[in-house]
C-alpha cells in the first residue's frame, strides 16, 4: 500500500510541476506499479476503464471526420452572432449550453463537442479561448451533477441502488442550478478582463455569413445525419440497453464507412496522449484500490463519525470531494459505494447519504485537472490546439470553484436533509 501511495503521490507532484509531459509521467507511474508487483498485470488491465477509453476514442473520431466540413465553424459563428459579440452573453451561452448538454448527454461527450466550437469562436472574436474552456469544464461537472446520466459517479450510484432518474433530478438539480449560477458568475468576474471583445471584432463576427463556413457540403450531408443520430442515441442509450462507448464507436465506424477521408487521416485526429494518460492514471489508481489505500480513507469516515448522522453526511460529502479531486471521481465513488451503503443502511436506508456522495464526487471533479475525465479530455484538446492548460493553471480555478460549490452543497444538505 505504501509503495502504491508513494508512486501515485510522486506522479501527481511531477505533473504539478508541469516540467514533464503528464502522459509520460502517468505511463512511468503505471510501469512502476506493475513492475514492482504493486498490482499484477491482470488486475492492471482490469483497472483501466475501457468504457471511458472507448467513448473518448469514438467521439474524437467523430469530431475529426466532421471537422473539415466546416460545421463547427458554422456553429461557432452562429453562437457569436446570437450572443451579439458581448462577453457576458458569450460566456453565458457557452456555459449554459455545456451545463444542459452535460445533464442530458454526459459531461465527457459534451466537452468533446463544445471545445472545438469554443476555440473557433474565440478565434473569430479575437479573445483568449482558455478562460472559456475552463468555464466550460467547471460547468460540465456541475451540470452533470443534476441527473443520473450526467456524470459517471451518478451512474455508479444508480447501478448500486434502486434510485430513479426522477430521484436524481428532484434531489440534485436544484443545488446544481444554484451552484451553476453562482460559480459561473464568479468565474466571469474573474476572467472578464481577458474576455474583452474589441468593437471591430464584434462587428466582423456579426457581418459574417455563417453558411460560407461550410467547406464540403457533400461530406456534410453524408456525416451530419450520423452525428445527429449518435447524439440522440446518447440520450436514449439507457432505454435501449447500449453503453455510451458503444454508441460513440458505432457512430465513428459508420462515419469511417461514409467519409472520403482515409482511415489514417481520421485516426490522426485521435488525442492519443490523452488516451494513454488515462490508461496510466487508471493503472496507478487501480494499484491504490488493489492495496486498500482508498478503502482506508473511506473506512476512516465510519470510525471518525461514530454513527452521528450529521457528521456522516458532511464527512461523506467533503471526503468524497477531496478524494475525487486527488484521485479521480470514478474509482473513488466506486470504492465509497459499499461504505455509504453500510452507513445509510445503519441509518435506516436514508437516501440522503447517496446525495451527499454524489455531490461530493461530482463537484469534486472540478478540484484538479485529473479529477474528472472531462477535465483531462478538454486539456488534451487544448494542448493539441497549441494552448495547453497547465495543472497549476487549472488548480487556481478549480479549487475555488469546488470550495464555493461545496459550501453551497453543505448548506443545501443541511437545510433539506438534516
Amino acid at each position: 500500500m505504501l509503495l502504491a501511495v508513494l508512486i501515485f503521490a510522486g506522479a501527481l507532484a511531477v505533473i504539478a510541476t508541469e516540467r514533464v509531459d503528464r502522459t509520460k509521467v502517468a505511463l512511468v507511474g503505471a510501469m512502476l506499479v506493475v513492475l514492482s508487483q504493486t498490482i499484477d498485470q491482470e488486475h492492471a488491465i482490469e483497472a483501466v476503464d475501457w468504457e471511458t477509453i472507448g467513448l473518448l476514442a469514438g467521439m474524437m473520431l467523430i469530431v475529426r471526420v466532421t471537422e473539415p466540413t466546416g460545421i463547427y465553424t458554422f456553429l461557432a459563428i452562429r453562437a457569436g452572432q446570437l450572443a451579439r459579440g458581448k462577453p457576458f452573453a458569450v460566456v453565458l451561452s457557452l456555459a449554459l449550453s455545456t451545463a444542459l448538454l452535460s445533464a442530458f448527454l454526459d459531461n465527457l461527450t459534451t466537452v468533446l463537442l463544445m471545445v472545438p466550437i469554443t476555440f473557433l469562436l474565440a478565434d473569430a472574436l479575437d479573445i483568449d479561448p482558455i478562460p472559456l474552456v475552463l468555464i466550460e469544464i467547471i460547468a460540465s461537472n456541475i451540470g452533470g451533477t443534476a441527473t443520473l446520466i450526467g456524470d459517471p459517479p451518478n451512474i455508479l450510484i444508480a447501478g448500486a441502488t434502486d434510485l430513479t432518474f426522477a430521484d436524481f433530478v428532484v434531489n440534485l438539480a436544484p443545488i446544481a442550478m444554484v451552484a451553476f449560477v453562482v460559480v459561473t458568475g464568479l468565474l466571469y468576474l474573474f476572467f472578464r478582463k481577458r474576455l474583452q471583445i474589441a468593437p471591430d471584432a464584434r462587428e466582423r463576427v456579426l457581418e459574417l455569413d455563417a453558411r460560407r463556413s461550410i467547406e464540403d457540403m457533400p461530406e456534410l450531408k453524408r456525416t451530419l445525419p450520423v452525428l445527429v443520430i449518435t447524439i440522440f442515441a446518447f440520450f436514449i442509450h439507457g432505454a435501449i440497453g447500449v453503453e455510451p462507448a458503444t454508441v460513440a464507436l458505432t457512430g465513428a465506424t459508420i462515419m469511417l464507412l461514409l467519409t472520403r477521408q482515409t482511415v489514417e487521416e481520421a485516426l490522426r485526429g485521435i488525442e492519443w496522449p490523452t488516451l494513454f494518460f488515462f490508461v496510466g492514471l487508471f493503472v496507478m489508481v487501480g494499484a491504490l484500490e488493489e492495496n486498500g489505500a482508498i478503502k482506508e480513507v473511506a473506512d476512516a469516515i465510519a470510525s471518525v463519525t461514530q454513527g452521528d448522522r450529521t457528521a456522516e453526511l458532511m464527512g461523506i460529502m467533503w471526503v468524497s470531494a477531496i478524494g475525487s479531486g486527488i484521485i479521480d471521481n470514478i474509482p473513488f465513488t466506486a470504492t465509497m459505494i459499499p461504505v455509504v451503503d453500510q452507513l445509510q443502511g445503519a441509518a435506516g436506508s436514508d437516501d440522503a447519504y447517496w446525495w451527499a456522495l454524489s455531490l461530493g464526487a461530482c463537484f469534486g471533479g472540478n478540484f484538479t485537472l485529473i479529477a474528472a475525465a472531462a477535465n483531462v479530455a478538454a486539456a488534451g484538446m487544448a494542448e493539441r490546439a497549441g494552448r495547453p492548460v497547465g495543472f497549476m493553471t487549472f488548480l487556481k480555478i478549480g479549487v475555488p470553484a469546488t470550495l464555493v460549490s461545496m459550501v453551497l452543497a453543505t448548506g443545501y444538505v443541511a437545510l433539506r436533509y438534516l
